[in-house]
């Protein structure tokens, strides 16, 4: 029989970070490039004082409770780090929305979410403006900007950011409650069918926080100065915005601008040491980076995730930047941790070529969440690096069901959730993603990683973006093809990839055909769109 521990049963809450940040690390800064153009600097202790001047302006003006979602269209900036603390510090649920999707779908998360108010940043007001006639719930939008910089607008119930918060009190001693209490909203990027909402708790948050900051996560302390590129509507900034205070490390929000040059400046001027991004992101880096000739001297580390990352932009971040890339591979349903491409002692010892290959893999599962990787029958595949299977998750940060019943159950009777990605686990303990379940190409029976043949391609020197997709064949079933996206400069011909890739990949794998395309279609998150490609190019070999 199990006896009962005598330790203390504080709730784990959201509002402990900041509290925390300000009280032991109030002076370190917090830096925004705003949406209005000048660069913003306060401190933690600024933060926390707004955060409650926030809560407090939502209590008693528009009279907000616990439970109510508090939806965003926003930027990553002070402003909306200020209602990741005011909303989910006082019980309420923040509910951030993509402003890249596309209006319908934007339409179709702020009514599912059923969000009361909608803070929205100035470049959102023209979405909000042709959406609100939509919005079943919203009854009234708060612009998150100050009183000189606000738009005329068409919309009702209008409120100005600073003014709201302006005369509310900083007084707040946060409240506590169930720790399992929501927490966020974030829906996935619905690139088949409506996005899913998937709801966090305080409890999940804060555990996660404490697993991603381990050393063999990001690895990340109070020396760093971070910045999430990665915005705050993507899995809250890949749980950085959570994070950060937790170290009391410096912040900078890169807020509208993602451009090499803007990304760039704030490195060099802020002197940012760890970031994050997908890699189209870090691809316009490198094109300013090579153009100008700039540096990037004082950032050591990247993580990168949302797709596989090309060796080429791994090596090319090392050699000619010094700069170490981590892969991440995660999801909105895993908050978004779930393996990182750390290394271990063992890996450390293997020669130099098996240890890069090793390290270029989608990494190795963290304390605090499970894995299993199983074929079709439902058999655990051998831990070869080799064997194809789904893999499945759970863990404390990892979704139990989406946001209203959606989807139906998604856990298997042992608690598991399918990811829909199929991997290969090697006996490191390292998995490398090599389709999502929808994208896989099965060609005459035999499996095709997607991913694999757009990571070579992209390290063709006059190659930007590769995207492989399977398309119908009369005799295979269906056979890959390659669309690219040309780097400034001469184009390559098709003969020139082909030839780049024989003896790199399986005859079989070879692709079909190649097309180049001027620009790549691209999905709200960043992802080269499958779906679109798939459907331009999918009666290419049918003669």
């Amino acid at each position: 029989m199990t006896i009962p521990g005598l330790m203390q049963q504080n709730e784990l809450m959201i509002s402990s970070l900041i509290r925390y940040a300000a009280e032991y690390h109030g002076t370190t800064e917090i830096v925004t490039r705003t949406v209005e153009g000048p660069v913003h600097r306060y401190t933690y202790a600024d933060a926390e004082k707004r955060a409650k001047k926030l809560a407090n302006a939502l209590m008693g003006k528009l009279g907000v409770k616990s439970g109510d979602r508090i939806a965003t269209l926003a930027w990553t900036t002070h402003r909306h780090f200020e209602l990741f603390y005011g909303v989910s510090g006082l019980g309420s649920v923040l509910h951030t929305v993509n402003p890249r999707l596309f209006d319908e779908q934007i339409s179709y998360i702020v009514n599912h979410g059923q969000g009361r108010y909608l803070f929205v940043d100035l470049d959102f007001v023209p979405v909000v403006e042709r959406l609100a006639p939509t919005f079943s719930h919203v009854e009234g939008v708060v612009i998150l900007t100050d009183r000189d910089h606000m738009p005329e607008t068409t919309l009702k119930n209008v409120l100005c950011y600073e003014e709201f918060i302006a005369d509310a009190s900083d007084e707040l001693d946060w409240p506590e409650f169930d720790e399992r209490s929501a927490s966020s909203l974030c829906y996935t990027s619905g690139t088949t069918g409506n996005p899913k909402g998937v709801l966090y708790s305080h409890r999940s948050t804060i555990i996660h926080a404490l697993g991603a900051a381990q050393n063999s996560a990001f690895g990340l302390s109070v020396y760093d100065v971070i910045m999430p590129i990665a915005p705050m509507y993507h899995g809250n900034a890949w749980g950085l915005a959570y994070i950060a205070p937790m170290l009391g490390a410096k912040l900078v929000f890169p807020g509208p601008k993602m451009d090499g040059e803007s990304i760039q400046k704030l490195i060099e001027t802020e002197g940012v040491t760890f970031s994050c991004a997908v890699p189209t992101v870090f691809t316009m880096l490198f094109q300013y980076l090579e153009e100008t000739g700039k540096r990037v001297d004082s950032l050591s580390r990247t993580m990168i995730g949302g797709s596989a990352v090309p060796r080429a932009m791994t090596e090319k971040f090392l050699d000619s930047y010094g700069v170490k890339v981590l892969q991440l591979w995660g999801m909105t349903e895993t908050s978004p941790l779930g393996t990182v491409a750390s290394s271990t002692p063992e890996v450390d010892r293997l020669p130099a070529d098996e240890r890069e290959q090793i390290l270029s893999k989608q990494g190795r599962v963290q304390y605090g969440l499970e894995i299993k990787v199983i074929d079709e029958q439902g058999n655990q595949v051998p831990r070869d690096g080799v064997t194809y299977g789904d893999l499945w998750v759970r863990g404390p940060w990892v979704v139990a069901e989406y946001f209203r019943g959606d989807g139906g159950e998604l856990l298997d009777d042992d608690g598991w959730f399918p990811t829909g990605d199929v991997v290969t686990l090697d006996r490191y303990g390292y998995i490398k993603i090599t389709d999502r379940a929808k994208d896989v190409i099965k060609s005459g029976g035999e499996w095709i990683s997607s991913i694999d043949i757009e990571n070579l391609a992209v390290g063709h020197p006059k190659v930007l973006q590769a995207g492989v997709v399977g398309v119908y064949h009369p005799k295979w079933e269906e056979r890959p093809i390659l669309i690219l996206r040309a780097a400034p400069g001469t184009p390559p011909t098709e003969e020139e990839i082909l030839s780049f890739l024989d003896g790199k990949i399986a005859k079989w794998w070879m692709p079909d055909r190649v097309f180049f395309v001027d620009e790549m279609p691209l999905t709200a998150t960043g992802k080269i769109k499958k779906i679109t490609l798939r459907e331009t190019y999918k009666d290419c070999l049918r003669d």
